[in-house]
Parts: C-alpha cells; sequence; structure tokens
C-alpha cells in the first residue's frame, strides 16, 4: 500500500543506477486515458482502487479495477464534502488512502486555504476504502507557517508498524527551495509524535528549484525514496529517488532520472507522480501532446540487489 523516513545532509550522489535504454523498458500501458493526476492505488479485498487529484467538478475522481494491469473504470467522487477550512473551489490535490489498524480508512489531501489560498494538508475518514470521506477536524492537519504551501502526502508504514507521513514543502521565489519531510504520527495518523525531519531538498540543477509527490519503496535492505522534480507543466518534469539504510537517512540521490520523457522514448511526456503498488509503478503523463489533462500510466518495476529496475 503506502509507505516513509528522517533528516539528511544531503551530498548529490553517483549515480546507483545506469538506466536501460527505452527499447529495454518497453511501452507504459495507458490505464486511464483521460484527465487522472497524481494517482494513488492502493490494494483492497475487491481489488485496487486509485484516486486523483481533483478533475472538474469532481472533488476527489476515484477509478476501480479488478488487477494492477486493469481495466480501470471511472467510480465516482471519494470526498463527501468540502472541509469548513478549504476553498470551495480550490481543488483537491495528490490524494493518499490508507487503513488504520481499527480498519478505518483515512484519505489525506492537499487543499487551498479560504480565504487566503495557501495550499495545506488535510484529512478525511471512511468506514470503506472507496468512501465516501468526510473530513475530520477544524482545520488542515499540517499547515506549516513559512513553507509557501505544503502539498503532496503520502504515508508510510515501516515493518515494526510506526507510521509516518511524508509531503512537500513548496519554498518560496527568494529563500530556500522545496523539500520532502516526513513526520511521525501515531496510530490514529492524526496525531503528531515528535517533530518533523527534512530528507530531500531540490538542490540540483536539473530539479528547478523543485522535489515532490514523495512514495516510499522499503527492499530488504534499502529505503527507496522515489519522488517528481522540475515544473509539472514541462516536459522535463521526471521521476528520480533516493536510497537510505534506514529510514533515518542519510538519503543519497541517484545521479540519473529513473523515469524522464526521453527515457520513455517519447512515449509518455513529463512522467510524474509516481507510486508503486504489486511489482508496479503507475504514473501520470500528458496526454495528446498538449497540457490540459494527464492519464495514469504503468510500468513493471522489480528491486534486484535493492536497486530499481523497470521493464
Amino acid at each position: 500500500m503506502k509507505f516513509i523516513h528522517r533528516l539528511v545532509t544531503l551530498a548529490v550522489a553517483t549515480t546507483l543506477l545506469t538506466a536501460p535504454p527505452a527499447s529495454a523498458i518497453g511501452t507504459p500501458r495507458l490505464l486511464i486515458g483521460q484527465d487522472f493526476p497524481d494517482p494513488d492505488i492502493i490494494k483492497t479485498d475487491a481489488g485496487y482502487l486509485a484516486f486523483s487529484t481533483s478533475t472538474g467538478a469532481v472533488k476527489m475522481p476515484y477509478a476501480h479495477a479488478p488487477a494492477p494491469e486493469g481495466p480501470w473504470r471511472m467510480a465516482g467522487d471519494a470526498l463527501a464534502a468540502v472541509p469548513e477550512w478549504a476553498k470551495p473551489d480550490g481543488g483537491f490535490w495528490a490524494p493518499d488512502v490508507t487503513r488504520l489498524p481499527d480498519g478505518t480508512f483515512l484519505l489525506y489531501f492537499s487543499a487551498a486555504v479560504a480565504p487566503g489560498g495557501e495550499m495545506c494538508i488535510g484529512v478525511a475518514t471512511a468506514a470503506k476504502a472507496e468512501g465516501p470521506y468526510t473530513p475530520a477536524g477544524d482545520g488542515p492537519l499540517i499547515c506549516v507557517p513559512g513553507d509557501g504551501g505544503d502539498i503532496d502526502p503520502q504515508t508510510f508504514v515501516d515493518s515494526d508498524g510506526s507510521r509516518y507521513l511524508l509531503y512537500k514543502s513548496d519554498g518560496a521565489a527568494v529563500g530556500p527551495p522545496a523539500a520532502i519531510w516526513s513526520q511521525k504520527l501515531l496510530a490514529d495518523g492524526r496525531t503528531f509524535d515528535g517533530p518533523r525531519i527534512e530528507l530531500l531538498r531540490a538542490d540540483l540543477t536539473s530539479e528547478n528549484a523543485v522535489v515532490e509527490a514523495p512514495s516510499v519503496v522499503k527492499t530488504p535492505s534499502r529505503y527507496l525514496l522515489f519522488y517528481s522534480a522540475d515544473t509539472f507543466q514541462s516536459s522535463g518534469y521526471h521521476t528520480g529517488y533516493a536510497s537510505a539504510p534506514s529510514l533515518s537517512g542519510p538519503f543519497v540521490k541517484a545521479g540519473a532520472p529513473f523515469l524522464s520523457t526521453d527515457l520513455l522514448g517519447g512515449k509518455v511526456d513529463a512522467p510524474g507522480g509516481a507510486d508503486i503498488v504489486d511489482g508496479h509503478i503507475h504514473f501520470h503523463g500528458w496526454l495528446g501532446g498538449g497540457r490540459t489533462a494527464r492519464g495514469m500510466y504503468q510500468l513493471p518495476i522489480s528491486f534486484p540487489n535493492d536497486v530499481p529496475q523497470l521493464g
């Protein structure tokens, strides 16, 4: 399902992975050929669910499939109501769904705070994975002054049951660039357990001051933090990853992108927002050569010797 981490003084790394040529990766499978950005995938007893950023009038679109390969069918709106603290027309970004030990499901999302418009992270609850989710609390869960906005929540539950929430601070035109943080949570998924810790910062020229959309995979001896970088409107938008021996870091970035427009031979434009479930990496990319809709794609992924490999 989902997973997370800790403080790092980041030295830009030597390459951990030599990317295979596009011909060896294969053709990404287009699973949802309509606007479905920032996909979040979970496995349930009845199959698989995918959730996305708001599209049109649908607050939190979701789709269902019997298997990761599909067929995927749109199923409705998972979010029952707009939180009182959020702008009703501001949209809900980059959802993440996780199950608590008591069987309750939590939906994390980003939304603009009314009336100022700064993005913050909220949470909603439901008895079933598909919802409907009811906003919880009187205000956002995470809204850190000085961050310039907090977005892209992603949960991680470690093998000892410890629960974390990863997210991005937007940064600002003047000041530190965007960063990815880890916040430890209690078992209820809504109560902080200690201070947040920085994992990554946008410190590479190719990242264009942007790191976002974190997602973690634990292999036998490593923690792999996947993230998107560069501006999402650009064909330079790509997915990278960093590796650490423990959840506390230090996380070291691979020296080359893992998914990019060039690495995929132009078959997907600006691949990002990655989520990994059951041997597949799901991600979005622009459809039809324009900048109006992002579909959901999929490729097989494996982790020989704790290194991610496509195809």
